[in-house]
């Protein structure tokens, strides 16, 4: 399945000659007469012609082959810049190069300094103010703080998506100057869409979270995605209405005002929000949540641990979720039957469905629940296998060596209508499987990758059972696969050799911890794949 090494592409050996002299041609000469002269602007080079995408790529080839320096990030600094991301090179980006950001790329659209944590807030101030057209820009792990989300909230007029995950000095406070400018009595970054606010300390004394959670669900009319902690509680106080004793005395509205100012005038009255991604919200409050976010498509739900509970019969009122998470913090689990009214009722619209904590206690209940969905692009289970009854204590006697059986030829009707958007399957099971799981599982297997020819990524982790039966027979209709991982899980050594034989894009194969593969196949596989120029990883420990 894996392709010959391509003949480089003209664009890329020319990329490749400019990252290997930049460094003894233009970056020496701008470090020996120019680097610390920063209202110095532009050096000339062949790098001055390049189409933006093209300065992202030599950047990205600099930074991967450990060749980017201060001065080769000073020289791609260009007016036309319209994308920037420093994440790759934190320890470059200091307070001399953020000004020289403002300084020179006027242009930018999207800037990502997630990470760089020598950035002081003033300069990140700077960056804020001297860059209005910003669509995106990315914070996260920053010295970002309330002066930092003023810049942004009053100036950047035009941002969609901010990132301040991580950022130890974000205040509640800091967080409402985003909705709302108190000096100007303005709103604050009216077509934000996206806010990341994941992992932000707790300051005491300095307001409540779930308010200023909620202020911004009020005061920022497009959000559609939100990430933070308080999320839930902050969608519970809206739902209630008893948003007295929000009052501010330093120039916000309260969350009275707000809510007036979206339609919801009084005590108790309804109000919807525009979300579209909910995370981690709990079984018992998703009929609240549900009412305040009807238009929610990506939701992420922790199971508690009653099975009895309504929390998946409320879901199948959830008519626009296209993407769900679910997973069980209870000590019992749920069976994985349980989730077959709720994949019936999703149907088609479902195109992505991850599960975490469920027990296989019926092994037709997963083709029954793949078969609901036959819309799915992604699909990932972390599945739990229930104690095999018939399990021998004692280890069974040596018996004569019999010949081995041929592979058996699984059932492919499982699934009769296939999979055929499925571009990403993954499959982990904890534990041994009872013997009779074994053919079943099997059955589903071999179903599902006969009737997903779009597959791309198929990931089958510590499988107890043997798969080499499954995947021979469908290497062939794989013709997208480009990652095929098999950690922990039983394949022999023939079926990589198989594999190694068919033509196709595979680029990764993850082989780790499978028993059946020692070092000397491992060696053998990297010896076929240098002899035969294959573009191909393969890992295996």
């Amino acid at each position: 399945m894996p392709q010959r090494r391509a003949v480089p592409t003209l664009t890329s050996l020319c990329l490749q000659s400019l990252a290997q002299h930049m460094q003894s041609l233009w970056a020496k000469d701008y470090s020996d007469n120019y680097l610390h002269e920063y209202q110095f602007r532009f050096l000339v080079g062949p790098f001055n012609d390049l189409a933006c995408g093209l300065v992202q790529e030599l950047l990205r080839l600099l930074g991967t082959s450990r060749r980017l320096s201060r001065a080769a990030l000073h020289l791609l600094l260009l007016p036309h810049l319209r994308q920037l991301s420093l994440t790759a090179c934190p320890g470059l980006a200091n307070n001399a190069l953020g000004h020289l950001i403002v300084l020179r790329c006027q242009a930018l659209r999207v800037l990502d300094v997630g990470g760089c944590g020598r950035l002081s807030p003033a300069v990140l101030v700077d960056v804020a103010e001297g860059l209005p057209r910003l669509r995106r820009l990315g914070l996260a792990h920053t010295q970002a703080n309330l002066q930092v989300l003023s810049a942004v909230g009053s100036c950047c007029r035009h941002l969609r998506e901010l990132d301040v995950t991580g950022c130890r000095k974000v205040t509640p406070r800091a967080l409402r100057h985003l909705g709302y400018d108190p000096a100007e009595r303005s709103p604050g970054c009216p077509a934000l869409r996206v806010l990341l606010a994941r992992d932000l300390e707790q300051h005491a004394g300095d307001g409540d979270a779930v308010a200023a959670v909620a202020f911004l669900l009020l005061a920022l009319p497009c959000l559609e995605v939100l990430a933070h902690g308080a999320l839930q509680d902050a969608l519970c106080l809206l739902h209630s209405g008893q948003l007295g004793g929000t009052e501010d005395s330093e120039g916000f509205p309260s969350l009275r005002e707000l809510a007036r100012s979206r339609g919801a005038a009084g005590e108790g009255a309804a109000l919807t929000l525009p979300l579209r991604q909910l995370e981690e919200v709990q079984e018992d409050a998703l009929s609240t949540v549900h009412a305040v976010c009807p238009q929610a498509e990506e939701l992420s739900v922790w199971l508690g641990d009653n099975p009895g509970s309504s929390g998946l019969r409320e879901l199948q009122g959830w008519h626009c979720l296209s993407r769900v998470t679910l997973g069980c913090s209870g000590r019992r689990g749920r069976a994985l039957a349980a989730l077959l009214p709720l994949a019936q009722s999703l149907g088609t619209r479902l195109c992505a469905l991850t599960l975490h904590g469920f027990t296989c206690w019926d092994p037709l209940s997963l083709p029954a629940l793949l078969a609901s969905c036959p819309g799915l692009q992604s699909f990932t289970a972390e599945l739990e296998a229930p104690p095999d009854p018939h399990t021998r204590q004692e280890p069974p006697e040596e018996e004569e060596e019999e010949p081995p059986a041929p592979p058996p030829r699984w059932a492919t009707d499982l699934l009769p209508r296939g999979l055929p958007r499925l571009q990403s399957f993954t499959l982990s099971l904890a534990g041994p499987v009872p013997a009779s799981h074994g053919p079943v599982l099997s059955s589903t297997l071999a179903s599902l990758l006969c009737g997903a020819p779009r597959l791309q990524t198929l990931r089958l982790l510590a499988l107890p059972f043997p798969l080499d039966s499954v995947l021979e027979p469908a290497l062939p209709g794989l013709r997208e696969l480009r990652e095929l991982s098999l950690a922990g899980s039983r394949v022999c050594p023939g079926t990589v050799w198989h594999l190694l034989g068919t033509e196709g894009p595979l680029r990764r194969l993850e082989l780790s911890r499978c028993p059946d593969i020692h070092r000397r196949d491992y060696d053998s596989f990297l010896h076929e794949v240098r002899k035969q120029r294959l573009e191909l990883d393969i890992t295996w420990e």
